[in-house]
């Protein structure tokens, strides 16, 4: 039996950071990653849908997790999602994660075309094949990627050795307790929706990677703390709280993660926006951004 501890625990979506002009940022990246590692989460998630990834080049991927790994090697666990819409663009990135030293990497399937499960089988191993010494995490988010994670795709999956579990951000919790039923303690499950990590966490979930994570990550700590003392009704309550807040910032006309990084401004921290086609906060948001603050603030001071 594999040791998984280090998975184990809450890990932030890590957000792309950028310059004003709207370049990678080595600076701020290292800045964020520092900010995290303080605040005591398990690991971060580097690349993934949270980082915009889909709207960045191999080489900016690259230097986004070099920057991180400056910061975090050594400290706390890094996954970094590898998956571009190509096979051996994300061969290359999955190569250079296993060079610079990331614990494991993730790859959502290739979206748009609709491929059989032998495809996307092939496409998962190719890219784990291309870092033969890391552990890989199946990345399942059929809302966005167009195809479910099924149990015999997984079953297939499990019979590459470097395969650890399923970052599930489909929302069936059900399918947590699926995927966890195969392999026990021999596997990690990770709850995808940070609005259900509770019922991930009580249903069997190992932990919890999160796109909310790294604006609020003090309440999603309580909560898995919580959850592991067996304080369910408590650990429910803060969760009642961060998905209000989630509507919050989500009633904005900038994209939620353009919200985000504007409220953590307040924290010391640039991000220099969100890439386009992504929609910036506007002057009609700040109120609400405001509001947004004040609710976090609030949670935190009262549960942590």
């Amino acid at each position: 039996m594999r040791n998984l501890e280090k998975y184990k625990g809450i890990i932030p979506a890590f957000y792309a950071c950028y310059e004003d002009d709207g370049s990678v940022s080595p600076e701020r990246t290292r800045k964020f990653t520092r900010y995290l590692i303080e605040k005591g989460v398990k690991g971060l998630y580097v690349c993934g849908s949270s980082g915009e990834c889909i709207y960045q080049s191999k080489e900016e991927r690259k230097l986004i997790l070099e920057s991180v790994m400056q910061e975090a090697k050594g400290k706390i666990t890094i996954i970094a999602h590898v998956g571009c819409n190509n096979t051996a663009d994300s061969m290359e990135l999955a190569a250079h994660a296993e060079c610079v030293g990331a614990d494991a990497i993730a790859s959502i399937p290739p979206i748009y075309f609709h491929l059989p499960d032998h495809a996307i089988a092939e496409y998962w191993n190719d890219i784990s094949s291309a870092a033969p010494n890391t552990d890989f995490i199946i990345y399942n988010i059929p809302q966005l990627a167009g195809v479910a994670l099924g149990m015999s795709l997984y079953h297939e999956m499990l019979k590459n050795p470097r395969v650890i579990g399923v970052k599930n951000s489909s929302m069936p919790v059900q399918d947590i307790q699926m995927f966890k039923d195969v392999r026990g303690d021999d596997c990690v499950i990770f709850n995808g929706p940070d609005e259900q990590l509770v019922s991930g966490l009580a249903i069997g979930a190992d932990g919890g990677i999160g796109g909310t994570y790294g604006v609020m990550p003090e309440l999603y700590l309580k909560i898995k703390e919580l959850v592991d003392a067996g304080e369910i009704g408590r650990a429910r309550e803060i969760q009642y709280e961060a998905d209000r807040i989630i509507y919050a910032m989500c009633a904005c006309h900038g994209n939620l993660y353009a919200v985000m990084k504007e409220i953590l401004k307040d924290q010391g921290l640039e991000f220099g926006g969100v890439r386009k086609p992504l929609p910036s906060v506007t002057e009609e948001d700040l109120p609400q951004i405001e509001k947004c603050k004040r609710m976090i603030q609030e949670a935190v001071r009262r549960y942590c």
